[in-house]
């Protein structure tokens, strides 16, 4: 096997890439079939590297002996004939000329010119130069900037990234059954990992250092990543130089939409103020709690199951807190966020083509991007590429067809998981009310204890369904064939984004716009499963839906960054009590970065932001507070990210990219639908339209609201005569079309 390799033991070349395995040290402890596995796997890696080598890969390998397993470190570095051979296949751009970088930051230039300290700028050093480029031609190398000096030419990103095309294309055995490429082998197990090095240590160097002369690893986490630069802009040019254009521009829009949330939450606090500062001149919520026992209300379940009734003062609290979340401000406050998304998408639209034109990945997608691997391996066709010209590998339309209406299918079936799940919530809310309604000690609270623990329920049945789910979509995705990575991801990101959306909102759709519309009234109560339907609780349903937002908004935003602390710690912990390599001595840049976890990638990253700003505009009405509590978990988000992708895990592989892909086409979806939901919720579930109606008809000071949206039990049906709370909303929806039909009238006449 060693014949393969062409070592590298004189060369002053630092690798490029990493192949890790691992061979157990003790032959008792190896189980049953062990051996047949490992001959099975030293086969594939010899043709594997066999293949490297015909691709004109350098190897060297060593080999550590921890206290279990004697672990072999492959370092690949790729010479100048094959950076050249493979920067023209790759479509990789080349540099013809420098010109200036300027800043692109617009808060920069607003604060300079009116001639006020900018504390969030900040001088980086080493800012990597702009170019004008084009395409890399080997038969036009001259002309290139740079081109006389081999070493230097191509970027560490660079090598990287064309060492990694030809360990994904390489075959470790038949290509027809997709025996092709590194991600399978490592995923098969005949190889433990396959990273790229990092450039060295993210730590300062104990004794003073000048700034240029630290490593671009050590820059990005002294400039970015710790957490005392929260305040500061990101160094995009120095994230994409360093990680590539995909993660540079996820940075840029997590920063972009992380700016644009602070106006946003200043107008939602000083709406919520609002609300307090005013809270004790409502005149509704007074009329609650000034009415004793004035009011005595029907019980909140039958009077067989033990339920008592109860005074309309016993909710005093609660209809002043829920005056907080239901306003004339929050009615202003849906109108500004409306604006508002629509407003931040035009920009980052503008800010998107920009670093799309800045970073050279304008026409990325229909000029550089090549088929995946694992597409090329399976497809069983060849046609020629109308762009390129070249024959490239087919996939037949109409069984890709097929293949997705059988994964929507299983998409549907998960849905159809997600609302039964959503009725035994229901049940279970209404089983505890019941049960605390029988109490006198928690029958004022009862509905409350109910939504909250039925909150949490929903949260965790929402977060467990989501793993499942993300797993399913993903094979299903990988069986569909989709041609470019591209293509693949959004695919994936559409399923799952599909299937989240079901997940996180449906529960808050059934309360903002479902829950006590069915309920009937004494002695006519609808009923499901022998159940009396959910009603809203003593503060109505935009004070249960802020609740149960806040819960499933915030209680999410904890259990991610938890998991984005600890589990990366954990799996960094286990791995190194695993490998059990010796610490006492100076461990080799490969050893260390073996010892970090694997990058997961982006895809949870975005949809995790995205499905926040589902929460901050399509319910905003019901909560103000919401942007607030994004802005302040971004903030924690920016820097947990950039930890993670500087010091907690591998050096990923650099992608280019030319913006965020399918997600943008759903913010913008998001936007539309927040426009239509928080009309309805204005119409349909907050006091707003019914509390107009009551001033313009009876009084402009809402005296007697309170009685107002009483009515009596009907005789006979109860053993004592109560009231009941009922929303006349239908009536004053009518009331109001008759009254628009009658200015539409009024205009034509004229």
């Amino acid at each position: 096997m060693e014949l393969l390799f062409k070592f590298l033991t004189t060369s002053k070349l630092f690798p490029d890439y990493v192949l890790v395995y691992e061979e157990s040290s003790d032959e008792r402890t190896l189980p049953k079939g062990y051996e047949q596995k490992t001959h099975k796997h030293e086969r594939w890696r010899k043709k594997f590297m066999a293949n490297l080598v015909k691709a004109g890969l350098h190897m060297e390998e060593e080999t550590v002996e921890s206290e279990t397993n004697v672990i072999h470190f492959i370092k690949l570095s790729a010479p100048w004939p094959a950076l050249v051979h493979y920067a023209e296949q790759l479509c990789m751009r080349a540099p013809l000329q420098a010109h200036p970088n300027p800043s692109h930051n617009w808060s920069e230039h607003i604060l300079k010119a009116m001639h006020i300290p900018n504390l969030m700028h900040e001088d980086v050093p080493n800012k990597p130069l702009d170019y004008y480029t084009c395409a890399f031609k080997k038969s036009k190398l001259d002309k290139f900037l740079g081109s006389e000096n081999q070493d230097d030419y191509f970027n560490r990103t660079q090598r990287i990234r064309i060492v990694n095309a030809i360990l994904q294309t390489s075959a470790y055995g038949k290509r027809r059954r997709a025996q092709i490429g590194i991600d399978r082998l490592v995923e098969e197990g005949a190889y433990a990992a396959a990273f790229p090095l990092h450039d060295g240590p993210y730590q300062l160097p104990h004794r003073p250092v000048a700034p240029e002369n630290l490593n671009k690893r050590q820059i990005l986490y002294h400039y970015w990543a710790r957490w005392g630069k929260w305040y500061k802009y990101q160094p995009l040019d120095h994230i994409r130089e360093y990680f590539g254009e995909k993660i540079g521009i996820y940075f840029a829009w997590l920063g972009f939409y992380t700016g644009w949330l602070f106006p946003a939450a200043v107008v939602g606090l000083a709406v919520f103020l609002y609300g307090v500062l005013t809270m004790h001149n409502d005149t509704p919520s007074n009329e609650v709690c000034n009415s004793e026992k004035t009011f005595l209300m029907c019980p909140r379940c039958e009077e067989n199951y033990g339920c008592a009734y109860w005074y309309l003062s016993d909710i005093c609290l609660f209809s002043k807190l829920s005056y907080l979340f239901d306003h004339p401000g929050t009615v202003f406050y849906a109108v500004f966020v409306s604006f508002w998304a629509v407003s931040f998408l035009e920009y980052w639209k503008r800010k998107s083509a920009s670093l799309a034109h800045h970073w050279d990945c304008m026409d990325f997608e229909e000029e550089e991007e090549r088929p995946r691997p694992e597409f090329a391996a399976k497809a069983p066709c060849v046609e020629r590429n109308p762009i390129t010209g070249i024959k490239e590998p087919s996939f037949p339309k109409s069984v890709r067809m097929k293949r997705i209406a059988v994964g929507s299918g299983a998409v549907l079936v998960m849905m159809a998981l997600v609302m039964i799940f959503i009725v035994a919530v229901i049940l279970y809310r209404v089983l505890v009310s019941i049960f605390l309604f029988r109490t006198d000690t928690f029958r004022g609270a009862a509905s409350l204890i109910a939504s909250s623990t039925g909150a949490v329920v929903n949260l965790l049945l929402i977060m467990a369904l989501g793993r499942v789910y993300e797993k399913l979509a993903l094979k299903l995705t990988q069986w569909e064939m989709h041609r470019t990575q591209t293509d693949f991801d959004d695919n994936l990101t559409f399923k799952v984004f599909i299937f989240q959306f079901i997940n996180f909102y449906s529960s808050i759709f059934y309360i903002a716009f479902f829950k006590g519309r069915f309920v009937g009234y004494p002695g006519h109560y609808k009923k499901m499963l022998g159940l009396r339907n959910e009603e809203c609780g003593n503060s109505g349903c935009l004070m249960e839906l802020a609740q149960q937002l806040a819960i499933i908004m915030i209680g999410k935003q904890i259990i991610n960054n938890a998991q984005e602390i600890l589990v990366p710690k954990m799996k960094a912990w286990f791995h190194r009590k695993r490998t059990r390599l010796n610490s006492a001595v100076k461990l080799t840049r490969w050893e260390e970065d073996y010892q970090l976890i694997e990058n997961e990638g982006l895809f949870q990253e975005y949809l995790e932001m995205v499905l926040q700003f589902g929460f901050i505009t399509i319910f905003v009405a019901a909560f103000p507070l919401a942007p607030l509590f994004a802005l302040l978990n971004n903030w924690v988000e920016i820097r947990l990210d950039a930890q993670k992708f500087v010091c907690e895990t591998r050096r990923v592989v650099a992608e280019r990219a030319q913006n965020i892909g399918i997600w943008f086409s759903i913010l913008e979806l998001l936007a539309h639908l927040a426009v239509i939901s928080n009309a309805f919720l204005i119409a349909f579930t907050s006091e707003f339209l019914p509390k107009l109606l009551y001033e313009y008809e009876y009084s402009w000071e809402l005296k007697g609201y309170a009685n107002f949206t009483l009515a009596w039990a009907p005789n006979g049906t109860l053993t004592q005569p109560c009231r009941y709370q009922t929303y006349q909303t239908y009536l004053i929806i009518l009331h109001w079309c008759k009254k628009l039909r009658e200015f539409a009238d009024l205009v034509d006449y004229l």
